[in-house]
């Protein structure tokens, strides 16, 4: 199942602040010169540590019967033994970025966590909550925009969970 986002006339960003705006978001997106695309990049370009990077990572549930998104805090890595029994599913990996750019519209580096034609279920790190706010791409390797994790699970109707690899 893949969502029709001509290349054409897609915009990620304004498919973002656009959510943003509908959900009652007050925030603003911003924009660097410098990319987002790993963690390491986006702490250094918003000047803020790497555990408050938020990671939005597309997943593949039951072999692409559907999408999922486990958003996580940057310095942790996605358990997707512990997700597949949250979903209860029978089998979950991630998205490659040609699956990730069909299905979505956003390529790897600007996924965000929202702005999506229908809200993937979300999975929200606990370890998120530990952050007042954190730094969140927005459709591109070069938009992003902050938020605290109370209006992050609002906004995407999601749940917030034990997602993490242990270290």
């Amino acid at each position: 199942m893949s969502i029709d986002r001509s290349k054409n006339d897609f915009d990620p960003v304004e498919a973002v602040s656009s959510f943003l705006s509908n959900s009652g978001f007050n925030g603003r997106i911003f924009h660097t010169e410098e990319t987002i695309f790993t963690v390491s990049d986006a702490a250094s370009a918003v000047g803020a540590p790497e555990e408050e990077i938020l990671k939005s990572i597309l997943l593949r549930v039951n072999r692409g019967e559907y999408f999922a998104l486990a958003l996580m805090s940057g310095v942790n890595r996605v358990d997707t033994k512990k997700i597949k029994k949250i979903l209860g599913a029978s089998h979950v990996s991630f998205a490659n970025p040609e699956e990730c750019c069909e299905w979505s519209g956003f390529r790897p580096g600007g996924v965000p966590p929202v702005g999506y034609p229908e809200q993937p279920r979300s999975l929200l790190d606990e370890d998120l909550f530990n952050y007042s706010e954190v730094w969140a791409a927005a459709g591109t390797d070069h938009a992003f925009f902050p938020i605290s994790p109370a209006e992050l699970l609002r906004i995407t109707g999601g749940e917030k969970a034990d997602i993490k690899i242990k270290k």
